[in-house]
């Protein structure tokens, strides 16, 4: 029997941190949205894992990204919003992202949250949640999102989670079909 394990190193691709580093501050949703599926389209390209990308925002600039590893890293937990999540509360050394001293946060994401990622949000403390592609999107390409209802997204916005949904739509769309017509693996 092999040991039990103790620890986890997860990384993101090498291409992941210069990519960022040379986007150009993004004042608005439309241009975050942007390097998001950026990131989500180099994943494809790549062959590096699924096709999203999230990133959580201070001010217009990125200060933690994720893109999908369950494939790589073979963790279904492994999703794009829950490690861009995990690496903004290693940036700002809080497992509270609302904290009042902290600035505004906010988490754009390639696609609408699964079920998962939006209880993640909920206990992250993020204040704000800007999505490309819809459920049904990813749905239509093969992916499941899990119990994910109209009352979770209100369950939400009655926490105080501002949610904007569609930013992008049509590109966030075409990265899911890239994703399918280069064969990708569906989970």
């Amino acid at each position: 029997m092999p040991p039990l394990p103790t620890h986890l190193h997860l990384t993101l691709p090498d291409w992941v941190a210069p990519q960022v580093a040379a986007w150009p501050q993004a004042p608005d949703d439309p241009a975050r949205m942007r390097l998001v599926l950026g990131l989500a389209r180099e994943h494809v390209e790549r062959d590096c894992g699924g096709p999203f990308a999230a990133a959580v925002f201070a001010e217009g600039r990125a200060v933690a990204v994720g893109v999908n590893r369950v494939l790589p890293e073979k963790n279904s937990l492994l999703h794009a919003e829950i490690l861009a999540i995990m690496l903004a509360e290693r940036h700002y050394a809080s497992h509270d992202l609302g904290i009042p001293d902290l600035p505004r946060l906010e988490l754009v994401c390639s696609c609408e949250p699964c079920a998962m990622c939006l209880g993640a949000i909920l206990w992250s403390g993020l204040g704000r949640v800007v999505s490309g592609a819809l459920r049904e999107d990813a749905e239509q390409a093969g992916f499941d999102e899990g119990p994910v209802f109209p009352a979770s997204h209100r369950y939400l916005e009655a926490r105080g989670v501002e949610l904007v949904h569609g930013v992008l739509r049509e590109e966030a769309r075409e990265v899911l079909a890239l994703y399918r017509r280069r064969g990708g693996c569906l989970y």
